[in-house]
């Protein structure tokens, strides 16, 4: 049973460490993402002021259109007054043609107004497009270590499961079953060590004669607060 024990608390080292490496990976891969979602949402801006400038071309073009069907009505009706007989026809087209002619200078300054906000989406997606360019150099340079930590920490992770599977052949199954429910139970520790008195897993006094017994290391010993197995680490390791 010492031998057994001795796995048992290798195992649990090796588990640890597997956990760790795990949790470490799963960081990097985050960070990762989080990289991609960065320039996702660069990207997204800059398509959302380009389409913003697509708007603001066409609502020119619309105003463009109109003012130059009411420059044509305006020639045409500048044209008709030298056709006019009389008085009163005459101040009606005059009146359509002062009409048309502030529409025009409305429309020449809304056509202005759109033409400075075009120019001022189109400096602002080039900037952006500027520190895109930069942003995914950095990214690119960041992801590139981030690959290099995740591959090395895949091969440290790999070396413990080759280790973990020679360990756990050595163990009996029902223990390996009842290390497995433990770990489960208490978030990955299913073995702690006994020391002075005391569990190590959750800081409670044993009985004296439970921790007596653990020192002759001859059965799988748990801990009466929390279940854990408990080992006597210079015992195990001697």
């Amino acid at each position: 049973m010492r031998n057994s024990l001795k796995s048992l608390y290798e195992l649990q080292e090796i588990d640890l460490r597997i956990d760790g490496l795990d949790s470490e990976k799963e960081q990097l891969l985050n960070e990762a993402q989080a990289l991609e979602a960065k320039l996702a949402d660069a990207r997204e801006k800059i398509a959302a002021r380009r389409e913003e400038a697509r708007t603001l071309e066409e609502e020119k073009g619309a105003l463009e259109a109109n003012l130059q069907a009411e420059g044509e009505n305006i020639a045409r009706s500048e044209a008709h007054l030298k056709e006019i007989k009389t008085q009163k026809e005459y101040q009606a087209v005059s009146k359509e043609i002062s009409t048309a002619k502030k529409l025009i200078a409305e429309l020449e300054d809304q056509i202005l107004q759109k033409i400075n906000a075009i120019e001022e989406v189109n400096a602002d997606v080039t900037k952006k497009e500027a520190d895109l360019s930069e942003l995914e150099g950095n990214v690119a340079a960041q992801k590139g270590e981030v690959e290099a930590k995740v591959q090395s920490l895949d091969s440290g992770i790999a070396q413990d499961v080759a280790t973990r599977e020679q360990t756990v052949k050595g163990l009996p199954a029902s223990v390996m079953k009842r290390y497995s429910r433990l770990r489960d139970q208490r978030r990955g520790v299913a073995v702690v060590e006994a020391r002075e008195g005391n569990c190590m897993g959750c800081n409670m006094q044993l009985p004296p004669q439970l921790y007596n017994t653990l020192f002759r290391a001859d059965d799988v010993i748990t801990c009466p607060h929390c279940q854990r197995i408990l080992i006597m680490k210079q015992e195990v390791q001697d």
